[in-house]
């Protein structure tokens, strides 16, 4: 069997270049026209002019204390239950039903927005006309829906976790007296804290991301922010989205950063532990 052959390090950095053009050249021109001041997409001058307006645009802004609040709450819930979820998945074994509930859990990650969306509204309607609860469609109804197919997402990647850690621990701890509880909460929650983190954080992006599930299950008092901004992309372009976006980008930047430093400076420290841990046993 003949070797695959190697791309030569000038190949690399130029596809390399390329991955990168397509991916961040886009981004690049939205911040670059946030700051024109025409509203035309030719360059005219540079201006914070649509920074203020955005700023004064009340149901932007509306929009998007509504959308981080959804997504910081259905995040939290989303984390709850698909760590009990995972748990139960992995540690109880095999039960009656064991296959039927992993199914379902995970059933949320290939079904179409469309569907789960409808299939909400139907339920929220039902529920309703049956015990006047929900009596209206809004911020509760978007949350509701939005942990739904968020706790699936959490519990795939706090399974694959759960699955990597090794059980003597746990174990040990049991052995020397400790409730099962105890363990729990003390040994296995910080050694699956990343996941835990990890998993928020994606709630929270697909949460903040979603149009077609909140716009089925929305009523005309609640706006997230992607309805917001398709609402308006819709009457045409308009440079105020240009600025949103900008900030999004300048705070989801900050944030990425934040955490690649602490990532680092972990397996910086993990590295030296290792390396001590080897003297040690020298």
């Amino acid at each position: 069997m003949s070797a695959l052959p190697v791309v030569r390090s000038p190949w690399r950095i130029v596809i390399l270049a390329v991955c990168f053009f397509f991916l961040y050249a886009p981004m690049l021109l939205l911040v670059i026209y946030s700051f024109n001041s025409s509203q035309l997409a030719a360059w005219e001058s540079f201006s914070l002019h649509w920074y203020k307006v955005l700023f004064q645009d009340a149901a932007m802004i509306g929009a998007v204390t509504l959308s981080l609040s959804i997504a910081a709450l259905a995040a939290t819930a989303a984390c709850v239950l698909g760590t009990i979820a995972a748990v139960v998945i992995v540690r109880f074994g095999r039960f009656k039903g064991s296959t039927g509930f992993a199914f379902m859990l995970t059933a949320p990650l290939v079904m179409p927005d469309v569907i789960t969306g409808l299939s909400l509204l139907l339920l929220f309607v039902a529920m309703g006309n049956a015990f006047g609860w929900p009596a209206e469609r809004g911020m509760l109804t978007i949350w509701l829906a939005h942990v739904t197919f968020c706790t699936a997402y959490v519990a795939v990647v706090i399974n694959s976790r759960l699955r990597e850690l090794d059980r003597s621990i746990e174990e040990a701890a049991m052995d020397l007296g400790a409730t099962p509880l105890k363990v729990f909460f003390v040994i296995t929650v910080p050694m699956i804290a990343p996941a835990i983190v990890t998993g928020w954080l994606l709630a929270f992006t697909l949460s903040l991301d979603d149009l077609v599930i909140a716009s089925f299950v929305t009523g005309p008092g609640a706006t997230t922010l992607p309805m917001q901004i398709f609402a308006t992309v819709r009457r045409g372009v308009n440079p105020e989205i240009n600025a949103l976006a900008s900030l999004i980008l300048f705070v989801v930047g900050i944030a990425g950063f934040i955490a690649w430093r602490v990532m680092a400076h972990k397996e910086k420290q993990r590295l030296k532990d290792i390396q001590k841990a080897r003297r040690a046993g020298h």
